[in-house]
């Protein structure tokens, strides 16, 4: 209980240090910004808007609804430091103060729009997890810099580049900053200077979080009109499932006492707490994209959603209290397991299957420590099925699994099931807790049209002529694959001689456009019920058993069986011979 006090007592601090950021922010950004637009004053984005857009990896896991123990506000007696309450929708000091203080300059500038902070902290947790896993600092930097993946199309919008590379470092094609991921070119329209340093900052949580509140109230909108609300959200990310995590979480913010929780101080395995951390790899920075005093950050491939957890303690020197128990034999504990410091593909790393069907091959990774070991085993691996509209699951339905390393240190994925959207989407691999990851590159191919693997006649009876006449039975087939019916089938229809080899040359025969005798006719292709109704068949003065053969492009037969004869003549109804008369007598 004695951690579980400071803790508190650190939070209390913390968010009494962010209450007062608030205050002095939005002081500073009135100042230095005075009221220079409202809501009204910005244009709706249109449809063609690119922050719409596919541009990057949001996390739409949705809240766990059900109450957590001790969410009666009374301690957990089983919690753990990090367990807390408010640890389910608790946020990093610095971005619920950048949030709120996102609020309080929208009803200012914009005070018909009614947003409130809970939707900008929706957007913030979908799009980043509020910049926890990036180093998120007290003046609304962070220590990496939070970039989505290059738009260069696929599962992606192809975006070119729009700012010469000033926010992403790319001069080739745009990718989302920072942690409400604005395309470039949007946050040129509607950028914001959210903590009144002069400078508007999409890296920055405050600049950031200023202008999601002035994009989501642009055109007048009045968010407290369910259409509009879910028009704003839309204008961010053309996806239902993104507006139903956004409004999820917005409803959890507003339905909980969420707490600050401190900010995460970014570290690197192995670095004791309490130590300055050494910087990540980073790209080269941009000269003139940072504010003074803010280093360029690295990139990263997206916002992972993961916070670094804080590395292992050294272990100390004795035992557990029970005979020989937790020590190597010298009364010591042993060391900790080496952390793991990235995964590795196994196996393929591009992925097929066929609409509706499973892949064949299943996300197989390793989980190696800094000299190249396996890990220990019981590791925990997340896949995730990323993709705006595939259908692609594991098991269950589910877009995502956890699943323990083997001895060996691999982690192996439930089989996949393609869905029927063809299309690429992503496997994302993820160490939990950890911002290690690998992508798997998986494509669902359109599922070949079905073919007939057997041709029916539909309706039964002899197939029977008179010589220069027609047959008159209706003759009708049906192509069938797999036991259902196949539309769009083509089928021919030859007259053969009764050996059924030969092609006949006098007999029944169909018609030309020109009323010429044709033998072997391409009929038109079955329909939606599979089926095709043969022209009249017409005959000749020629007589005897003929054989109809129809064939598909494959291969597929059927044969029936033709007779022309001449009607059988009737026998002449005979008239009585009269008696001979009787001699005279």
């Amino acid at each position: 209980m004695k951690i579980l006090r400071t803790r508190a007592a650190s939070v209390s601090r913390q968010g009494l240090c962010a209450a007062l950021l608030v205050a002095g922010l939005t002081t500073a950004a009135a100042g230095a910004s005075p009221p220079h637009h409202t809501g009204q004053g910005d244009p709706s984005p249109g449809t063609d808007n690119p922050q719409s857009r596919p541009h990057g990896v949001p996390n739409l896991t949705l809240p766990d609804l059900v109450p957590r123990p001790g969410a009666t506000g009374r301690p957990d007696p089983n919690a753990t430091p990090g367990d807390t309450p408010d640890g389910a929708t608790g946020i990093p000091a610095t971005a619920l103060a950048a949030y709120k203080n996102a609020e309080k300059l929208a009803q200012e500038r914009y005070p018909s729009c009614h947003i409130p902070w809970q939707l900008v902290a929706g957007i913030g947790k979908v799009e980043s997890e509020h910049a926890a896993a990036y180093g998120l600092r007290s003046d609304g930097s962070t220590a990496r810099q939070i970039l989505g993946p290059r738009l260069t199309g696929g599962q992606f919008a192809v975006i070119k580049d729009t700012d010469g590379g000033r926010w992403d470092g790319d001069r080739e094609y745009d990718r989302a900053v920072g942690p409400t991921q604005f395309i470039p070119s949007t946050w040129e329209s509607f950028g914001e200077d959210g903590n009144g340093d002069g400078v508007k900052d999409p890296n920055n949580i405050f600049d950031a979080a200023a202008g999601t509140a002035r994009y989501l109230c642009a055109g007048g909108k009045d968010l407290n009109k369910p259409g509009d609300l879910d028009k704003a959200i839309l204008s961010y990310n053309q996806s239902r499932e993104y507006v139903n995590a956004v409004l999820a979480w917005m409803r959890t913010y507003k339905s909980s006492n969420v707490g600050a929780v401190p900010d995460p101080a970014p570290s690197r395995p192995g670095t004791p707490s309490g130590s300055s951390p050494t910087p990540s790899p980073s790209w080269p920075a941009n000269p003139g994209t940072t504010k003074p005093g803010k280093p360029a950050g690295g990139s990263t491939p997206g916002p992972s959603g993961k916070p670094s957890p804080k590395p292992t303690e050294p272990s100390k020197p004795g035992n557990s209290g029970k005979p020989g128990g937790g020590t190597n034999g010298g009364g010591t504990t042993p060391p900790a397991p080496a952390p793991v410091t990235r995964l590795e593909r196994v196996g393929e790393q591009t992925l097929e299957a066929t609409a509706n069907e499973y892949f064949a091959e299943q996300p197989r990774v390793r989980a190696l420590d800094g000299a190249g070991k396996a890990a220990p085993d019981r590791t925990r691996v997340r896949f995730e099925i990323i993709g705006q509209h595939t259908k692609a699951r594991f098991p269950g339905g589910a877009r995502s699994v956890s699943v323990p390393t083997e001895k060996d240190g691999t982690a192996t994925a439930p089989r996949i099931l393609a869905g029927d959207w063809p299309g690429p989407f992503t496997v994302h691999a993820t160490v939990e807790g950890r911002d290690i990851a690998v992508d798997f590159d998986a494509t669902v191919k359109t599922a070949p049209a079905p073919r007939a693997d057997t041709l029916v006649r539909v309706g039964d009876g002899a197939l029977k002529a008179a010589p220069k006449g027609s047959f008159t039975q209706k003759i009708q087939i049906k192509a069938l694959g797999k036991g259902k019916p196949v539309s769009d089938t083509p089928v021919t229809a030859t007259v053969l001689d009764a050996d059924g080899k030969t092609a006949a040359k006098t007999g029944p025969y169909f018609k030309d456009t020109e009323g010429k005798p044709l033998r072997t006719l391409a009929l038109p292709k079955t329909d939606k019920d599979g089926l095709v109704t043969l022209p009249e068949l017409f005959t000749d003065e020629r007589t005897g058993t003929f054989v109809l053969q129809l064939a598909t492009a494959d291969g597929k037969t059927l044969t029936l069986e033709l007779t022309v004869a001449a009607p059988a003549t009737p026998e002449p109804t005979g008239t009585a011979t009269p008696a001979a008369p009787k001699p005279a007598q």
